[in-house]
């Protein structure tokens, strides 16, 4: 998210093809790939070349049906909370092969509280206390060390559904606001922590496209609800003629 170091995007090259990955992307990138970059990739020149940029997170990770951010700040958010220890039993707990995509932030400021809130998880960096804040590569190589570790313990069980990737759960995310607008829930006037705070909920864990359907549907049926309830309320002549007639 947002690397304000050209030199950086170099030096993550290379660690990410150190772990074996093919490519990565990068969000609001403030500087361009450049000779410094290419330098400091010293072989990973094709991972540079095929940086793919995004102006969102949430078309980064719009494919991905398990979002994990980094931090090395202890979170007071309600997305789950994991330890760098904990991210194999996690990576298990979601299926082993499915899709996992790693969200770091800038190198000076870190992620926000609303891209945090955007996660499946939150992974702290176990850095020290009195200088925590971590290399944008160093970070990287050490989430990709511990993930690349992990290879599951025998054959992936069958699964009853597929996961839905992020951009069908923001989208579940979105229906519900309109129902919550609906209903008037938002009436406190704290829309964007309260929608924040729902995410958390949602998004806390890998979600089936099933599951996902049926909140929707639940969404759907509030605003079906609401709309009947607002037509009775404009038109009260029309049930007193219809009671009338019979």
């Amino acid at each position: 998210m947002r690397p304000q170091k050209a030199s950086n995007l170099g030096s993550v090259a290379r660690v990410a093809k150190n772990f074996g990955l093919r490519h990565f992307a990068v969000v609001e990138p403030a500087v361009p790939v450049d000779e410094e970059s290419h330098r400091l990739a010293a072989g990973a020149d094709d991972l540079l070349d095929s940086i793919v940029c995004h102006d969102s997170l949430s078309s980064a990770v719009a494919q991905f049906p398990v979002v994990i951010t980094t931090s090395s700040f202890r979170g007071r958010g309600r997305e789950r909370s994991l330890e760098l220890r904990e991210l194999p039993d996690f990576l298990e707990e979601a299926g082993g092969r499915i899709s996992v995509v790693f969200v770091f932030g800038p190198e000076r400021s870190g992620l926000t509280e609303d891209e945090l809130s955007r996660a499946s998880a939150r992974l702290r960096l176990p850095t020290h206390p009195s200088f925590p804040t971590l290399n944008l590569s160093h970070a990287v190589g050490v989430v990709l060390a511990v993930a690349r570790g992990f290879g599951g313990s025998g054959p992936e069980p069958p699964r009853s559904d597929d996961p839905a990737p992020s951009a069908e759960v923001e989208a579940a995310i979105a229906h519900w606001d309109g129902a919550l607008e609906a209903i008037d829930f938002y009436d406190t006037g704290h829309r964007e922590r309260s929608l924040r705070d729902w995410r958390k909920l949602i998004a806390g864990r890998p979600l089936t496209r099933r599951e996902v359907a049926i909140l929707r549907g639940v969404a759907n049926r509030v605003l079906v609800s609401v709309k009947r309830s607002g037509a009775s309320e404009r038109h009260p002549e029309e049930r007193s003629d219809e009671g009338s007639q019979t």
